[in-house]
């Protein structure tokens, strides 16, 4: 009798434990195929465009011909991030990563809640059910073409929003300050400019603007190899492909972007401090180079 009411007491006791934080990772595994980069990203972007997603860009980080980034957008993703008055729309633009080895090319996403989570977590006010369901539909969409591994690094679901790397770190709402112009149609045409004549060893991958809000947001390709995606990839590691290019948010008259220390954090959360030590020189290096394409 008397074991019997202990084991009804641990099975009591273990049922009102608080259910284990639910985790995300950054990134999902989807598929490789035996064919080369090019004819796998023309796979990938004839499915985007036949379900209603518009694809922005394409480019090779580190002018790397077996690395390939595949931007794409909707218009409910832009409607949504535009309710998101902190720099919400850096969310408006998923990716997808394109690796190839030998002859066959591994594609891997973006994970959407994830991002959307770190980007929106802390302005949620509502629009849950938009978020999950935009989720759904892009993992639902590349689920037709393989089983989704999620990989990159474990983060508890609710601390994405205020996710920071360590101590002392930036957050998402600390944001580099890199110009403030006259006009938005200032801003707009000087980084424009910028980006199309590769200053600072940049690639315009692609120009998202949103005139009625004044919010442009611009993709950054970071291409010197000494400095760029082509030097910090391979250290931190190129499987996390789909977390390029960087971006410039324009809102207003004010250009600012995401810390490095904090950005690379987020889609390597997995690092340990002796590989960013590696990188110490990239956050600095990253923000020069958006910098430059905000001066004349």
């Amino acid at each position: 009798m008397k074991k019997h009411f202990l084991m009804l007491a641990f099975i009591f006791c273990v049922g009102i434990l608080p259910a284990a934080a639910q985790s995300l990772q950054p990134f999902y595994q989807v598929t490789t195929f035996d064919e080369p980069v090019q004819s796998a990203e023309q796979k990938i972007a004839n499915l985007l465009s036949d379900n209603g997603y518009q694809v922005l860009g394409t480019y090779h980080p580190g002018n790397n011909d077996n690395w390939t980034v595949l931007t794409f957008t909707s218009d409910a993703l832009k409607n949504l991030s535009l309710q998101f008055k902190d720099r919400g729309a850096l969310a408006a633009v998923l990716r997808v990563g394109l690796l190839q080895t030998g002859g066959k090319t591994t594609l891997t996403i973006q994970n959407p809640e994830y991002m959307f989570l770190a980007y929106w977590g802390k302005q949620l006010n509502g629009q849950e059910a938009q978020l999950n369901a935009l989720s759904q539909q892009v993992t639902k969409l590349f689920s037709t073409l393989g089983t989704l591994e999620p990989f990159g690094g474990e983060v508890k679901k609710e601390t994405l929003p205020k996710y920071h790397y360590k101590i002392m770190m930036p957050y998402f709402d600390d944001p580099d300050n890199l110009a403030e112009f006259s006009s938005f149609e200032e801003g707009v045409k000087v980084i424009s400019q910028n980006l199309k004549s590769g200053k600072g060893d940049t690639k315009e991958v692609y120009t998202l603007i949103f005139p009625d809000q004044k919010i442009a947001v611009f993709g950054v390709g970071l291409m010197n190899a000494e400095e760029g995606s082509a030097h910090f990839l391979p250290i931190i590691g190129e499987s996390h492909l789909a977390a390029m290019p960087y971006q410039i948010i324009l809102q207003g008259t004010e250009a600012t972007a995401l810390p490095g220390r904090y950005r690379l954090a987020l889609f390597w959360p997995d690092l340990t401090m002796g590989t960013f030590m590696k990188i110490m020189s990239t956050p600095g290096d990253i923000k020069d180079v958006l910098k430059g394409l905000t001066q004349q």
